[in-house]
C-alpha cells in the first residue's frame, strides 16, 4: 500500500504524501470496493441479506456499516473545512495513532461500532445493486473533494476518528482501506456461516 504507516525514519519534519499519492491510495481503495462487489455477485439477495445470528450483521448489512463510516468521514472533513479552521500540523504523534489504529484493524479485537454506523442504522433488507451504487458515489464524492482540495491540507489533523482521534488524510484513507478489509473478512466469514 501507498500509505506511510512506518515512523522508523521519522524526521523533524515529516513527509506527506502529493495529492498525486493520495490519489493513487485512492485508486487502490476502489480496486478494493470492486473486487468485493464483483465477488458477491454470485450471491442471491435472499443469501446477502441472512443474518448468521439474531445478533449478527448480514453481509449487506456490513456493507452498508462501511459504507456509512466512509460517507460519515467525508461529510466530517467536508464540514470542518467549511468554515475555514485552523488546522494543527499534522506530526510524529500523529502518525502513531495512525499506526496504532491500522494495527488494531489487522486484529481480531472487536470494539463497538458508533450508533450512526450499526444498528438502527443499517437496513434489515437491502440489494446489492442500491449498495453498489450507493459506495461507488460516495467514492466519486471523496475522488472530486481530493482532486479539487488544496495540498496545504494533506498535512494536517483534518479527519476526526473515533478512537485513534485526529488524524491527516491519509490517515483517513488508511483508515478506510483497513475498515474494508477488516470487514471483507467478517463477510466472508458471515457467507461461509450460512452456507
Amino acid at each position: 500500500m501507498v500509505y506511510r504507516n512506518d515512523v522508523s525514519n521519522f524526521k523533524s519534519d515529516l513527509l506527506f504524501m502529493t495529492k498525486t499519492d493520495i490519489l493513487r491510495q485512492l485508486d487502490q481503495l476502489d480496486s478494493l470496493l470492486e473486487d468485493l462487489l464483483f465477488s458477491l455477485k454470485p450471491f442471491s439477495e435472499e443469501k446477502l441479506n441472512q443474518k448468521p445470528s439474531e445478533d449478527a450483521w448480514s453481509a449487506l448489512q456490513v456493507c452498508h456499516h462501511v459504507l456509512l463510516a466512509e460517507k460519515g468521514s467525508l461529510a466530517y472533513v467536508k464540514k470542518k473545512l467549511s468554515y475555514n479552521p485552523k488546522l494543527k500540523k499534522a506530526s510524529l504523534s500523529t502518525v502513531m495513532r495512525q499506526k496504532l489504529m491500522t494495527t488494531y484493524l489487522s486484529t481480531p479485537i472487536k470494539v463497538n461500532a458508533p450508533e450512526y454506523i450499526s444498528g438502527d442504522a443499517l437496513p434489515e433488507q437491502s440489494k446489492l445493486e442500491e449498495v453498489s451504487v450507493n459506495w461507488r458515489a460516495i467514492r466519486a464524492d471523496l475522488r472530486a473533494f481530493l482532486t479539487n482540495s488544496s495540498e496545504e491540507i494533506l498535512d494536517k489533523e483534518i479527519y476526526k476518528h473515533p478512537f485513534a482521534g485526529r488524524l491527516s488524510i491519509e490517515g483517513m484513507l488508511a483508515f478506510f482501506e483497513g475498515h474494508l478489509q477488516r470487514h471483507e473478512k467478517q463477510i466472508r466469514k458471515t457467507l461461509k456461516a450460512i452456507g
